[in-house]
């Protein structure tokens, strides 16, 4: 299974929204990361059918994207914005959706397989608008996945989830891509992190990285410091370095540590420390701001 996207084009009329995007996305998990308004979520858009494209070229399996019945049958999609049938019981729903993907037999199989599968098979008889954030997301993701595609493309998943039910989803998507293909969209570095081996930038809709997680944070080796000490003497010695760009403020043994992307050492209390997936992120966005 793999998605092939050359010089994808989209645009809202004047407005760009997608510049000549080229990526190849393989089976497993693959984060797509950026601000909002960055692209994200009118590529996964027209990846599921939903919007079409102005230029360039989508296969999915080999399928072009133009082929809409059959991107179908391959692609489940979990929108953002998650307000389906709120007055249905949480099995109407998932009859309902199981029906209209054409499963007539072993219907009830299936739907009570995928509900314990999210862990929601004891809220089964309960109404859609009844069910907490995190609930809903995983019943939107059993719906998307009630036919069984080979695709699921899911944008936002986590916003707004307390960290155990956040922990929760990203588990469920990991246990899927075992086999599949799982895209992922997020505008948090960290869940793409510690989900996805590969990710792909976008800013304005422009795409700035296409690879390798690895390589994605190894990027900012060399880049990413820490200043430790009272408030005064950190933030005094961060305004001598106006390049310098802080990325977090926290306090470890009643002392201020600043984390900050700098090309240079930004004075003598900084200290060279291992980048993360956040910190790669602000450096490639930073330096697209620049070149700008």
């Amino acid at each position: 299974m793999e998605i092939v996207i050359e010089n994808l084009e989209k645009y809202y009329g004047k407005q760009c929204a997608l510049d000549r995007v080229s990526l190849t996305i393989h089976r497993g998990m693959f984060g797509l990361l950026g601000a909002n308004g960055s692209g994200k979520t009118t590529l996964m858009r027209i990846l599921a059918t939903l919007l079409p494209k102005n230029g360039g070229t989508v296969t999915i399996d080999g399928i072009p994207i133009e082929h809409t019945a059959e991107i179908r049958s391959l692609v489940g999609y979990l929108p953002q914005e998650f307000h389906m049938y709120p007055y249905y019981t949480v099995w109407q729903a998932m009859d309902y959706i199981a029906y209209l993907s054409g499963i007539r037999t072993g219907r009830e199989e299936r739907i009570r397989n995928m509900l314990e599968w999210v862990n929601l098979e004891e809220v089964r008889k309960k109404k859609v608008r009844q069910l907490s954030g995190g609930m809903k997301r995983r019943l939107g993701i059993a719906m998307a996945l009630i036919h069984d595609p080979n695709v699921l493309i899911v944008d936002e998943p986590t916003a707004g989830l307390d960290p155990e039910e956040r922990i929760r989803f990203r588990n469920l998507l990991q246990s899927f891509a075992g086999r599949r293909t799982v895209l992922l969209s997020t505008h948090i570095a960290g869940d793409v992190e510690v989900s996805c081996d590969h990710l792909a930038v976008l800013n304005r809709g422009k795409l700035l990285f296409g690879g390798d997680m690895k390589e994605f944070i190894q990027g900012a080796q060399g880049t990413i410091w820490e200043l430790r000490g009272s408030r005064q003497e950190t933030e005094a010695e961060l305004a001598k370095y106006p390049e310098a760009v802080l990325i977090s403020q926290t306090v470890k043994d009643a002392k201020d540590v600043l984390r900050v992307y700098s090309e240079e050492r930004p004075g003598r209390m900084a200290e060279c420390v291992m980048p993360r997936a956040e910190d790669a992120y602000m450096r490639i966005s930073r330096r697209n701001i620049k070149s700008l």
